[in-house]
């Protein structure tokens, strides 16, 4: 079983990764469940080879016949992962929602969209998987599919398009998906030809289309577009606003020109970037003088991310209408 660490992508100094899955490797070794499963980079099972089947980046299977101490906690995957539970209970969550996955559920991930499995631990079931690379890093962009899918255009858009732009995590499995997850899952624990992977992984994507086609599938455009890419830059910017931004990196983060990136950020926040970055880090750093007397006020300016003291005293007296000094004082 691999376990190579490959970053997906360096921005401002810090290094993002897909999921690793590392408590599910570590529950292998102990022997607490069966793995059957092919991946590459950090995800566990047999190695892709490079040349096959690009854009797969993890499929296959876990059978847990025993109570488990493990979960994945909230993680991210590069690309859109269609996860059915074949039997078994399963603690998922994604966004604000949680559900209890029952047999014959299929759950769905956009990209990087974050999820949960486990409540904390993962339940006794059988769960399949597959996590196919479609291209993107933000909302807006748009999907490139593997060209080893054979699906015809316009059944591919239509399937794009419903799973780009609609949010119902979980989707009742029908026979033709369950017997395409246990068809897979056999080609690979049989270790077969990977061509039978790709020829059911096409099978799949079309049945999943013939299901939302018989379910009543609600749109929205807002999920895919540029605004939304900044809501979710902005609302990062609450762990991450200590890093050195500028307007030019906090508008490439979010893959957009710095005009687009200051109207969509005026609109959500009534501010510019810079000054709804500046007020974070303002108010992290109120917290910090009032929470820690001791503390130089210098040191808290660089901590939460300031360049200079004379910028932080400036934008802090903006805010609060006195220096730091005066304000630790006060409370």
């Amino acid at each position: 079983m691999h376990q190579q660490r490959v970053p997906i992508y360096k921005e401002q100094g810090k290094t993002y990764h897909a999921d690793s899955c590392e408590p599910l490797i570590k529950a292998v070794e102990q022997g607490a469940l069966e793995l059957s499963a092919l991946g590459r980079a950090s995800y566990p099972g047999e190695p892709i080879p490079d040349t096959l089947l690009p854009g797969l980046q993890s499929v296959g299977y876990w059978d847990a016949q025993q109570e488990q101490n493990w979960g994945l906690p909230w993680h991210r995957n590069e690309g859109i992962e269609l996860t059915f539970l074949e039997t078994g209970t399963l603690s998922f969550s994604v966004g604000e929602t949680t559900l209890q996955l029952q047999p014959d559920a299929l759950a769905i991930t956009r990209p990087w969209q974050p999820h949960q499995l486990g409540a904390p631990n993962i339940d006794i079931g059988r769960l399949h998987w597959i996590i196919i690379d479609v291209g993107v890093r933000q909302p807006h962009q748009d999907w490139t599919w593997p060209d080893w899918l054979v699906i015809t255009p316009h059944d591919l858009e239509e399937l794009t398009t419903i799973l780009r732009e609609n949010e119902q995590p979980v989707w009742p499995a029908t026979e033709e998906i369950r017997t395409c997850f246990r068809e897979i899952g056999k080609t690979i624990r049989k270790k077969q030809s990977l061509s039978r992977i790709a020829i059911y992984t096409n099978e799949l994507l079309i049945h999943l289309l013939e299901l939302f086609r018989t379910q009543e599938v609600r749109l929205s455009k807002s999920l895919i577009d540029a605004r939304r890419s900044v809501q979710l830059f902005l609302d990062s910017l609450g762990s991450t606003y200590a890093e050195p931004w500028t307007l030019d990196s906090m508008a490439e983060s979010c893959g957009l020109g710095v005009t687009r990136f200051t109207h969509y950020c005026r609109k959500l926040t009534n501010q510019t970037p810079v000054q709804y970055l500046n007020r974070l880090r303002v108010d992290a750093a109120a917290g910090q003088l009032k929470n820690h007397p001791a503390k130089k006020i210098i040191d808290i300016a660089f901590d939460c991310g300031f360049s200079s003291s004379q910028y932080f005293a400036t934008a802090f007296r903006k805010q609060h209408g006195m220096t730091p000094k005066s304000f630790r004082k006060q409370t």
